[in-house]
């Protein structure tokens, strides 16, 4: 097997120091059931998605939709569009990103800073989550254009594939021992790429997605959702990289216990991962008194929590918006308190 845990001492690009992510063991249950957190925020912009955001570009270039002073056009929620920018920058190309303002402050202030032009579908500034009208005025944009690539990550192949070095990082960190894969489903290329790749040594793997609540790609009902950078809203299609086949149970977490997990998390390990990976957490930590013993089950937590400081860690933006439960976060600082002892 290549050797997936260490890269060269000194790189020249950005874009080398992706991958070789740690991870990380948060909880252990009295049989000895282990959580491990895949660590994706050590990634250069602090998400996984520069892995697919690399990947996409690089295929599109195979194909020779891209080529020198090109122009590539992407629908985001911020993580993938951060991760755009960083190969746009390094590889020449101008890059545009349609996003709105549900967007974590400063995913948007990064890509600005890394020369992206910002494209906003909701100039009035409201927090709704516009991902149908993001994802038809990127298209609309790119359309006829020589040169130009919209990257659609939703239902671009090259997505799942830019997180097969995710399974074989996890396989060869732990000799392919591993019963559990647990991760948010948005696109479905994070835990699908990376549940696809690990079954290929792996074949016993349970794969597990959460979902927002408020979110369809595990049924009904709508509504809105404060998670951000996650999910399939109402309007929105479900993204052809949602492998229904090899995920085996699907899962919604409400906002609620979601922020509650991530606020808990960082108070009692120092480790700050965002809102969809608290849901993740939540749904893992539930989960693992009831695994066999001795099992292995990994968290895929795809970015941390330093983007959400206006939000999630931010008291009154969560007081404002009726997501502090204290009841609920004391529950879960209880299980993890519990589960760090053992």
């Amino acid at each position: 097997m290549t050797d997936a845990l260490h890269r060269p001492p000194v790189v020249s690009r950005i874009s080398d120091l992706i991958g070789y992510t740690p991870m990380f063991e948060l909880a252990r249950a009295d049989n000895g059931a282990r959580l491990l957190l895949k660590l994706e925020m050590y990634n250069p912009t602090g998400s996984a998605k520069i892995r697919m955001a690399r990947q996409m570009v690089l295929d599109a270039e195979e194909r020779g939709e891209l080529r020198e002073g090109g122009h590539i056009i992407e629908s985001t929620s911020g993580n993938t569009g951060l991760g755009l920018a960083v190969v746009a920058a390094e590889r020449g190309y101008r890059f545009t990103a349609v996003v709105d303002h549900h967007a974590a402050a400063d995913k948007l202030r990064g890509m600005k800073a890394m020369g992206t032009e910002l494209v906003y579908v909701d100039e009035d500034g409201g927090e709704e989550l516009h991902t149908a009208a993001r994802e038809d005025l990127a298209e609309e944009m790119a359309r006829g254009k020589d040169n130009t690539f919209f990257t659609e990550q939703h239902n671009n192949p090259s997505n799942a594939v830019g997180y097969h070095a995710v399974g074989r990082e996890i396989a060869q960190a732990l000799d392919n021992r591993v019963d559990v894969l647990i991760g948010a489903v948005g696109t479905g290329g994070g835990l699908c790429g990376t549940g696809a790749e690990l079954k290929k040594t792996v074949p016993d793997l349970t794969v597990v997605g959460v979902e927002p609540k408020g979110s369809i790609a595990f049924g009904p009902p709508a509504h809105d959702y404060y998670q951000s950078g996650t999910g399939t809203p109402e309007g929105a299609t479900i993204g052809l990289l949602v492998d229904y086949d090899l995920i085996d149970e699907g899962v919604k977490v409400g906002d609620i216990e979601a922020f509650a997990t991530a606020r808990v998390v960082a108070r009692r390990t120092g480790l700050l991962i965002g809102g969809s990976a608290g849901g993740v957490v939540y749904e893992a930590l539930e989960r693992l008194p009831r695994l066999a013993p001795d099992a292995v089950m990994v968290a895929f937590i795809n970015d941390g929590g330093e983007k959400y400081m206006d939000t999630v860690f931010n008291d009154d933006w969560m007081d404002a918006r009726s997501l502090v439960d204290p009841a609920v976060e004391a529950g879960i600082d209880e299980t993890l308190t519990k589960l760090r002892r053992n």
